[in-house]
């Protein structure tokens, strides 16, 4: 490998050409721009490894963006607000069920067992459960794995900080469901192994 000194350089002449021609500003001289734009001198490291160091800038300037974009959260007085009108619209809507179903009992108080079981159900609806005899199953195994991996960012986030109950619950549908993926995919692994059929003469 050469000692010698290694130069990036980049060619602005061109953009500056198309920018003249189209009566844009061009862009500022290398000894304007800002540390990082024109020629740079790279000594004894090569290109990937100059960019290694460039990536946490750039990560740190996209994640300075994200935050500059979020809009301000709502405040206490807002949230309060909010969750009176919500619940005063939920109470609308669950009176005018009852009136066309008077038979119809009151909805069962939303918990966290049923947060986990919404999830537990999409999870194996993805992996094809539910299929009706005849037919043949629908499987989404990217979805599957999402919702999976959703439960486990549930489990890390909420432990501590859940009853015996809650925490069996939400235990038992993750290994359930890890399973039954782990199954799944095994089963498309072999099929993908297989052998194409032979070809009719």
């Amino acid at each position: 490998m050469s000692d010698k000194p290694k130069f990036e350089v980049i060619d602005r002449r061109k953009m500056k050409a198309e920018e003249e021609h189209e009566g844009r500003q061009p862009a500022p001289p290398a000894e304007e721009l800002p540390t990082g734009g024109g020629p740079r001198l790279v000594v004894n490291e090569s290109k990937s490894e100059a960019r290694r160091e460039a990536a946490p800038t750039a990560a740190h300037a996209v994640g300075a963006e994200t935050e500059a974009e979020l809009p301000a959260p709502p405040t206490a007085q807002e949230s309060r607000e909010q969750k009176a009108a919500y619940d005063a619209s939920a109470q609308r809507l669950e009176d005018m069920v009852r009136a066309q179903n008077p038979a119809a009992g009151s909805p069962p108080q939303i918990s966290f067992e049923h947060l986990v079981q919404q999830f537990y159900v999409s999870a194996m609806i993805q992996m094809g459960a539910g299929t009706q005899e005849g037919q043949h199953p629908r499987v989404d195994i990217l979805g599957a794995r999402t919702t999976i991996d959703l439960l486990g960012v549930l489990a890390e986030k909420t432990r501590g900080n859940l009853t015996e109950a809650e925490d069996k619950t939400l235990q038992t549908v993750l290994f359930e469901v890890r399973m039954a993926f782990l199954e799944l995919t095994s089963m498309i692994t072999a099929q993908g192994m297989q052998p194409p059929p032979p070809k009719k003469a």
